[in-house]
């Protein structure tokens, strides 16, 4: 095989997460190759986005903690995602739709300008489009699919079939793409999974009064509703979980319907919903990789882990992987080791496994807590809402912990300490 088809890296899946790793890697000397089966304009994808932006708002939103807007900046990109489109939020309301238990975070009560940031996923990609396309050693290609992945063969590559036709050997392949990742199928890695007996309408609505900067959640009885702010004051992009025979009903109402079941389930909070964008509806389910690495194999991201949207933390987990990944090749570099190595990539492993087992439980067991019927449950949750509300510096160490701001985080994750 010639040289020109061997590479030290291939990432397949051009997403958020795969983009945000072969950024990170930008000075590694390392060549890159992206494989995305989508068909898109890469070297256009900013004048794409703003024509986008120009007709209305992207259905998918990522609410991005500190810890991953630090990956980004690291990435080289944030700078440019401010200049489109991204909304700081400065509050999250809580409350369970069944009882009078609440809770508030409030960036001012920890000192910081915001709690996270409501980024249109087509933003975020974007940008990493337009960095990666400044890079020499980087190569996208899309509109392609791998078909055939080898076993490592002596001197440790693996070979790679592709639908065009093309042959490639690389040192390391990253899975990227996505929770029926066919990259990691064809490298004979199982999952765990169930169904989370829950789907999600998400779509961008309109309300009477403004969202305040503010993420709103309800617990209702079916599942858990979330209002989340965009730059237009009375836009807010919503997420709502609920059971397959609800939501099949809520997709077949008219939008004027739609809309006036929306305002019912959130309790008007932000008087009436007036507008309604093109509603999408999402099967929710838990899968998590029974292992992460081989020889010459990872995967990130959604094709590693998903779980349940209730607060928000997918993206942030994938953006956390691709973090660690690229700190464990960059380490491996650096000693000189073997980086592609099984034993080496283990590090990585042994970083993010247990962390996104910890929320994957997190989010189980609340889920589990608020879908639980009878007095004593609502009781016991009202109560728990209330006291953790009151008690301040629980609270606070909580929200820290979404926000990335303390706990088990990449180097390349951590805010830098001020002095």
């Amino acid at each position: 095989m010639g040289q020109d088809k061997m590479t030290d890296l291939v990432i397949v899946g051009a997403g958020m997460v795969g983009l945000t790793l072969a950024a990170l890697l930008a000075d590694s000397g390392l060549s890159i190759r992206i494989i995305e089966t989508r068909e898109f304009d890469a070297d256009h994808a900013l004048s794409w986005e703003q024509a986008q932006r120009e007709q209305g708002y992207d259905s998918r939103v990522s609410a991005l903690t500190v810890a991953s807007q630090q990956v980004l900046t690291v990435a080289g990109v944030w700078s440019q995602m401010e200049q489109m489109r991204l909304m700081p939020y400065r509050a999250m309301d809580v409350w369970d739709g069944e009882g009078t238990g609440h809770i508030r975070f409030d960036c001012t009560e920890l000192h910081e300008p915001c709690l996270g940031h409501i980024v249109e996923n087509r933003v975020t990609q974007s940008a990493l489009l337009q960095r990666l396309a400044e890079l020499d050693h980087c190569q996208l290609s899309v509109g392609v699919a791998l078909n055939e992945l080898s076993e490592p063969d002596a001197d440790g590559f693996r070979t790679l079939t592709l639908s065009n036709g093309e042959a490639l050997q690389a040192r390391c392949v990253v899975a990227a793409d996505g929770a029926l990742s066919n990259t990691r199928r064809l490298a004979g890695i199982g999952m765990w999974e169930w169904d989370y007996g829950h789907h999600a309408i998400v779509t961008t609505v309109t309300t009477e009064q403004p969202n305040q900067a503010t993420c709103w959640q309800r617990f209702t009885d079916d599942g858990p509703l979330a209002f989340l702010p965009l730059a237009n004051p009375h836009l807010s992009s919503i997420v709502w979980s609920t059971s397959p025979d609800h939501a099949k009903a809520l997709m077949e109402l008219d939008d004027e319907a739609f809309c006036q079941a929306l305002e019912q389930a959130f309790e008007g909070r932000l008087g009436r919903v007036t507008h309604s964008d093109s509603r999408y509806v999402l099967p929710l389910r838990q899968r998590h990789a029974r292992h992460y690495v081989k020889e010459g194999f990872a995967a990130i991201g959604d094709a590693a882990h998903t779980i349940h949207p209730l607060a928000g933390q997918g993206v942030n987990l994938g953006l956390m992987d691709a973090a660690a990944l690229a700190e464990t090749i960059l380490d491996g570099l650096e000693a000189d080791v073997d980086w592609s190595a099984e034993y080496h990539l283990r590090r990585f492993q042994r970083a993010r496994q247990g962390e996104n087992l910890q929320m994957a439980a997190t989010m189980e067991g609340f889920k589990r807590l608020f879908d639980a019927e009878g007095v004593m449950p609502r009781i016991l949750r009202n109560a728990g809402m209330t006291w953790m509300n009151r008690l301040t510096p629980v609270k606070n160490h909580i929200v820290q912990q979404a926000m990335g701001l303390s706990g088990a985080l990449p180097r390349l994750a951590r805010r830098p300490v001020k002095e």
